[in-house]
């Protein structure tokens, strides 16, 4: 991808990845029932999520593994 860049080739990329959104120089475009506007990297939700993810990561884990736990639980009870 940096080689094609690099030799004034556009691409357009469809995706959730923070990784290939923080690519340099990228222009981002977020669709919204507001329509399309530009946004910045540290906007997007992706990186945002990403980024709470990695900084809390077991306080996240632990509010996956417990609504998980209580989706389970509910189910049970219904049968």
């Amino acid at each position: 991808m940096h080689r094609l860049v690099y030799h004034q080739s556009q691409l357009i990329i469809a995706t959730h990845s923070p990784i290939l959104l923080a690519y340099p120089n990228a222009r981002i475009y977020q669709f919204s029932d507001a329509g399309i506007s530009e946004i910045a990297y540290e906007e997007t939700e992706h990186y945002q999520i990403t980024r709470d993810f990695l900084n809390r990561y077991k306080r996240m884990v632990d509010i996956l593994i417990s609504a998980e736990d209580a989706d389970l639980e509910s189910k049970r009870r219904k049968e």
